[in-house]
């Protein structure tokens, strides 16, 4: 074996592997059985509004979109085998968490673990909320899940004296900025990990070209961003840290502004007083908890039952090498740290720091050995609840109150819907992209787009993913609008001169009736679902 040099630090071996569950048949048969219930829930759970937005992405691919960059939109393109199919749609998510579940293997088993804390390490990191859905529902997190674990794995082995796995590293953290900006995060990460283990590896080119193929990879997005005003720096800045951006002008603003209307500005956020500084932390931090569901149980009853503080901190001194240990404990905290920073004076949501579950994991598996059963015994009730919610958004056989029905507010009604719309004549807008994405994603034939001007803007304003109509067809043809506004938005120009009232109950086929109607007057009571307004426009004010 070759020594390393010597300015380089030497990896630590972890302990002996207990017998047989260091064997690969342990891990593979969890993943079998991981993947193979992704697969089930990506067949029948139908897609979600944020979703079927990305999957319209898929059907122009470009390298940044009004949201996001490109790294959602490509794992998206199973869409095209078959549309109007969340399970072929769902497919490039599902093929991303397999290979998460690889790296992360691996990565564990870089970090010293072994045997029963191997396995249960992988254990919780699955079972966690967004564990259990990482690999299935399509997220930008999906992406950045599976590219920030490579540049994890990848940094410790240069950080354990093989330091050319900068270049590796660097890689991955290009390919997860392509995916979602939070990936910047792992950049302060790796910079305080040489400090506290290499820093003499910073006299090296590694860590430099890493950086740098990380910047390259990164560049056709800047490039992308530079060509289209910084239209997703500006709205992702402005929307992670409550600022005023300036107003983003769009191809869809000739709408408006060719009939007498301005373009959608977004109010200029308050400042938060001391109680919304304090509420905003709380529910930050509330957020993070719950994403552990059942295993809080045994994460808070560990202090008292495994030794206390001490005895978790040796187990984690024995077990994990220097090198490991510390970089999962910086891969821990500082994504913590800087979402809880940013929800002082911004709204957090709770997914920006969901990073932080994949270093807790291998940490809480050595630290609570000793509650090894109590630990599979709570995943096992994660997966059972996720399993019935997903049961429910699929049939809504779970007898939930409405207030906790937002799975089938997400997605109930709108195959139904579309084909409904389908058959209607002429343009069809939407006043928000999730109706509009909801109805391409169907029948993507509609073509809807979404109207300038009444909610926060998005990528279809852009007429990219759908081309925006011309002004003069709209005068010659009319159009439609699906809204959720009770009455006719004023359009200048045009005429609302017929509505319907299309009310979504559960178990009932689509109800349509002429006119304003509410819920009271649907056969399906308090069981309904939405209540959409569709509207007729013609050229020309009512006389």
């Amino acid at each position: 074996m070759q020594s390393p040099a010597p300015d380089t630090v030497a990896p630590r071996i972890g302990p002996t592997a207990a017998p047989g569950l260091d064997h690969w048949r342990w891990p593979w048969l969890l993943l079998l059985g991981l993947t193979t219930w992704r697969l089930l829930i990506a067949a029948t759970v139908p897609v979600t509004q944020d979703e079927a937005y990305y999957f319209n992405w898929a059907r122009s691919l470009a390298w940044g979109y009004f949201d996001h960059p490109p790294g959602v939109a490509l794992i998206g393109i199973g869409t095209l085998l078959a549309p109007g199919s969340a399970f072929a749609a769902r497919l490039g998510a599902v093929l991303c968490g397999t290979l998460s579940f690889l790296v992360m293997w691996r990565l564990y088993r870089a970090c010293g673990l072994h045997g029963r804390e191997l396995l249960l390490a992988l254990v919780i990191a699955t079972a966690t909320f967004p564990g259990l859905v990482a690999g299935v529902v399509t997220t930008p997190d999906t992406v950045l899940y599976l590219f920030w674990l490579l540049a994890l794995h990848e940094s410790l082995a240069a950080l354990q004296g093989r330091r050319q796995r900068w270049i590796t590293a660097g890689i991955a953290c290009g390919l997860g900025l392509l995916g979602k900006y939070t990936m910047v995060i792992i950049g302060p990460v790796l910079l305080l990990a040489i400090l506290l283990i290499d820093p003499r590896a910073l006299r090296t080119r590694w860590p430099y070209l890493g950086a740098a193929l990380a910047l390259l990879l990164f560049l056709p997005h800047l490039l992308w961003n530079a060509q289209h005003d910084w239209l997703t720096m500006r709205f992702q800045f402005g929307h992670g840290f409550s600022t005023d951006t300036g107003a983003i002008a769009l191809a869809a603003d000739r709408l408006p502004a060719a009939v007498g209307l301005h373009a959608y500005q977004p109010a200029a956020p308050e400042p938060m007083d001391l109680g919304q500084r304090l509420g905003s932390l709380g529910e930050y931090l509330g957020s993070q908890l719950l994403f552990w569901g059942a295993l809080l149980l045994p994460l808070a009853a560990a202090p008292f039952a495994t030794g206390g503080l001490a005895g978790m901190r040796r187990r984690l001194r024995e077990t994990l090498p220097t090198p490991a240990r510390r970089l999962l404990l910086i891969g821990l905290g500082l994504p913590l740290l800087f979402f809880g920073t940013v929800a002082w004076f911004s709204e957090v949501e709770a997914n920006w720091s969901v990073l932080y579950l994949v270093c807790a994991a291998p940490l809480a598996a050595v630290a609570l050995r000793p509650l090894s059963r109590w630990l599979v015994a709570a995943a096992a009730v994660n997966l059972l609840l996720l399993s019935l919610y997903a049961l429910h958004a699929a049939t809504a056989v779970l007898p939930l109150p409405h207030a906790a029905e937002r799975i089938l507010r997400e997605t109930h009604g709108y195959a139904a819907l579309a084909e409904h719309i389908a058959d209607l004549p002429g343009p069809v807008f939407t006043d928000r992209y999730p109706y509009a994405a909801m109805l391409n994603f169907y029948r993507p034939d509609i073509a809807a787009t979404q109207w300038p001007g009444i909610t926060r803007p998005s990528e279809y304003g852009r007429g990219s993913i759908v081309p925006i109509p011309a002004l003069q067809d709209l005068q010659d043809q009319g159009f439609w609008l699906l809204a959720r506004k009770f009455s006719a938005p004023d359009i200048p120009g045009f005429t609302a001169r017929q509505d319907w009232t299309l009310i979504d109950c559960g178990g009932h086929p689509l109800q349509i009736t002429q006119g304003p109607a509410g819920e009271h007057e649907s056969s399906c009571g308090d069981q309904w679902q939405h209540i959409w307004r569709l509207y007729r426009y013609e050229w020309g004010y009512e006389k």
